[in-house]
C-alpha cells in the first residue's frame, strides 16, 4: 500500500450558517470544490468526495462516498473517506476551505515519514486543526468504535492515540495570517472573501 496518495474532501454539514448548501459555492465562476479537486489531483493519485448529493461530483472525483455512521459530524466523514482510501495517509480538507498550501502538505508528509503517528494535526493555541491534516486508514476501527459509543469530538478520538501535533507557531511559518486554515462559514465570509481578491491559485 502506498504510504500517501489519498486527499478526501468532506462536503457534508449542514451549512446552517451559510444559509445554502456549501457544495455549491463558487469562487471566479468555477465551483470551489472543482477547484480544490483540480489542484489536489497535483499532489495525490486519487480524490474522494465525502458528500451526501453524489450526483454533483460523477466525472469530478475519482471517489465518491457518503458516511457509514450518518449523523456523526466531520468525524463520520473522515471515516468514510478513509474507508475509501487507498493509501495508508489521507490528507482530509473541508469543502469550504478554499486555499490550499503544498508546501505545508509536503511538510506534514516529511513528518509522517519519520514516524508511526496516526495523524498530522495542527494545534491552534489549545486547539486543535481538524482539516489541512493527515489520518492514517489505521484509525478507521477506532474512529468507528468512538462513534458507536456516542463520541463526535475529533480531539477527543485523538487525545487517545499517537499523533505528530505541529504547534502554532511552526505552522504560521507556511501561512502568517493562517489562510490555509481559514473556512467559508457565512455570506460575510464570501463577500469578504471574494472583495479582497484573496481566492488564489497559487500555494504562497
Amino acid at each position: 500500500m502506498k504510504r500517501f496518495g489519498s486527499a478526501i474532501i468532506l462536503a457534508g454539514g449542514k451549512s446552517t450558517r451559510m444559509g445554502f448548501d456549501k457544495q455549491l459555492l463558487r469562487l471566479r465562476e468555477r465551483s470551489l470544490i472543482e477547484g480544490l479537486i483540480r489542484r489536489l489531483g497535483g499532489s495525490f493519485d486519487e480524490t474522494i468526495v465525502v458528500t451526501n448529493r453524489p450526483e454533483l461530483y460523477i466525472g469530478l472525483a475519482d471517489k465518491i462516498t457518503g458516511d457509514i455512521i450518518p449523523d456523526m459530524g466531520p468525524l463520520s466523514g473522515i471515516h468514510a473517506g478513509l474507508s475509501a482510501a487507498s493509501s495508508e495517509y489521507s490528507f482530509v480538507i473541508a469543502c469550504d476551505m478554499p486555499q490550499l498550501n503544498t508546501k505545508y502538505i509536503d511538510y506534514m508528509m516529511e513528518l509522517l515519514n519519520k514516524n508511526e503517528s496516526m495523524a498530522c494535526i495542527t494545534k491552534f493555541g489549545d486547539w486543535i486543526e481538524p482539516f489541512n491534516a493527515f489520518y492514517s486508514k489505521a484509525l478507521i476501527d477506532h474512529i468507528e468504535s468512538f462513534l458507536m459509543g456516542g463520541g463526535k469530538a475529533v480531539h477527543r478520538l485523538l487525545m487517545n492515540h499517537n499523533v505528530e501535533y505541529i504547534p502554532e507557531e511552526v505552522a504560521r511559518g507556511f501561512s502568517p495570517d493562517w489562510g490555509m486554515f481559514f473556512n467559508l462559514n457565512t455570506r460575510e465570509d464570501l463577500l469578504k472573501y471574494t472583495e479582497e481578491g484573496t481566492f488564489v491559485e497559487n500555494d504562497e
